[in-house]
Parts: C-alpha cells; structure tokens; sequence
C-alpha cells in the first residue's frame, strides 16, 4: 500500500475518532453570529445557503438572495425536497449542486466528467457547531415551534436564516417514501443511535466520508477516475446528509432498496486529489418522475441506476465488519 493510501486510511479512522467523541470533549455551543455569516456567505460569497419551499420554488419565497430560476437538489427522503445553492461558477443556469450524478458505466478508470465539491468540511470552523445530545435534546426541533426558535436564536421573520430553518424542520416532519425510514438527528450520538437501530444495537460501526487530501476550491471541477476500490460490501447502509440549520443537524435516511457504496480516487484538472465516496441506487423505480438526477442525466424512473457523490461534509454510515 503507497503512502497517500496508507494517510487516507488513517484520516478516515481519525474521522470516525473526531465523530463519536465530539458529544463528549465538549461540543461548542451555538454560534448564530458565525451561522448568519455563513448562511449568507457561506463559500467565499458564491454559495449561499438556503432551501426552496416544500410545495414550489419561486422567487417570492426564495428570497432576493437568490436566483429566480435554480434546480433543485433531493439527496434525502426522494419528495418534495428542495436544498439547493447558487453560485458565481453557475452556467446556462444550471445549480451546480446538481452535478454530482453520474451512471453507474461511468464508473471506470480514466473516465472524466464535471463533479461539483462544495467548501464544507466538519472538521473546520466553517462549519455549524455541534451540540452534545443532551443540549440538543432540551431544544425543541418541530415546525409548530419555529416562531419561539426565530426568537430564541434572534432571526426575523422571512430572514434567510427563518427560511432555511422553516424549510428543514418542514423536510424533517415529511412522511418519508416508500420503503424509506428517515430521522433528522439533532447530534452525532443521535446519528449513531439511529444508525444502530438500522444496523443493529450490537453493530460497530464505520463513518464514510469524502476527503480531501489536497486542498481544493469549491466550484465545479473536472475529476478524472483514477482508481476505483472494490465496492464497499454492507447488508444495509444509513445515508446522513447535513441541512441548514444554526447547530449541527443531519437527515439520515434508510432505503431498503438496493444501493452500492464506492469508494473513488479523483484527480483534479489543476492538481486536486479527491477521495470520494459514492452511492449507486440501482432501483430508482419509486423514485418521482421530476427528480433532480433525471433531469440532469436524462432518464426516467427505474430505467437505469443513479448514483451520486457525496461531499465531505455527508457521511453513509455501514457496519464496520463490511468488506472495504
């Protein structure tokens, strides 16, 4: 094994090591200076963070932040669901969150497409503090309460902060699809409890995540496939995906429809290494016709499987004794 898999390996061990102990070491409280910075500025001033409304987005409940016309990213339960981020690097339109999809014959060797790798990273400051699972728990997280939350956490009415924080807690209370089951932690202990409900009680536990070895801008960046790792073998997968939120919150989703995990070296057009890490959903069938990724791969419910990269900041979450 060469050196540079050898330091990833032990990255994504400190990883695990940084998310089972943060509840414990003593977990920053919540900055809503820092969280209104970065929800409106939040990569350099090119990707601001927000979620469209949970019926339609328009400009009248986007907010003037934001561009009129921006497609929609659903990576969570497949309804509704909206996050999605504008920014400078966005051309004929297109939400350059959206590009994180490809087909699973696109997984080869020397293989190169456009991949979109926000600037976000649990490990720095840029990102929301987390709170300890009994903090978390003392602070009510319901849409019936977003009134008393605006002014606990001193956000106006219509704000980008009350819109992001409405629209996360509305996706959080959303009945989830067919043969999903959903739950929008509060904490990591919280992540790891339902993650064990989902694996089991008894199950250790091994968190996937996309590293960046090298440093890289956040935009949309041409990634050639150089090495590929034999998919990651687990009987059941917890997907965990960050929302907008002033603490650390997670939507982490079970499907009980096949997916494979991947794990994917990357190469930038400048130099960027990237070690990804992918799911393929290889049944797409109950999936709503409008979904983002049929858009931006032009194909239709259960024709092909989708898979999609995950930033560095979203993890999947599978029982440590899985084949790597």
């Amino acid at each position: 094994m060469d050196i540079s898999r050898l330091l990833y390996r032990i990255s994504l061990v400190l990883h695990l090591v940084i998310l089972l102990g943060m509840h414990q070491n003593g977990a920053s409280e919540v900055d809503t200076e820092k969280w209104n910075k970065i929800s409106l500025d939040h990569d350099h001033g090119h990707d601001y963070v927000h979620v469209l409304d949970h019926d339609q987005a328009s400009s009248k409940n986007i907010g003037m932040q934001f561009p009129k016309e921006t497609n929609v990213l659903r990576l969570h339960s497949m309804d509704a669901h909206a996050h999605a981020h504008s920014s400078s690097h966005m051309m004929n339109d297109v939400d350059p969150s959206t590009i994180v999809f490809f087909f699973l014959h696109d997984l080869k060797l020397g293989k190169t497409m456009p991949i979109y790798f926000p600037n976000r990273d649990p490990s720095t400051s840029s990102s929301p503090h987390s709170l300890p699972k009994e903090k978390a728990d003392n602070i009510p997280f319901s849409l019936q309460q977003l009134p008393n939350l605006l002014q606990m956490f001193s956000f106006s009415q219509g704000s980008p902060q009350a819109i992001a924080m409405e629209n996360t807690l509305r996706e959080c209370e959303t009945p989830p699809i067919r043969g999903e089951t959903k739950y929008c932690a509060t904490s990591y202990e919280s992540m790891l409890n339902f993650a064990r409900e989902i694996l089991g009680s008894e199950t250790n536990i091994e968190v996937l995540s996309t590293i960046h070895p090298t440093k890289s801008l956040a935009g949309i960046r041409d990634y050639t496939i150089v090495q590929v790792e034999r998919q990651i073998s687990a009987p059941k997968m917890v997907a965990c995906h960050t929302m907008p939120y002033p603490y650390t919150i997670f939507y982490c989703h079970y499907q009980e429809s096949e997916s494979r995990i991947y794990r994917i070296s990357l190469s930038g057009e400048n130099g960027e290494r990237v070690e990804a890490i992918a799911v393929c959903h290889m049944d797409t069938s109950n999936w709503p016709p409008n979904h983002i990724s049929f858009q931006v791969l032009g194909t239709k419910p259960g024709l092909s499987p989708v898979c999609h990269f995950f930033p560095a900041d979203n993890f999947v979450l599978v029982p440590s004794t899985s084949s790597m």
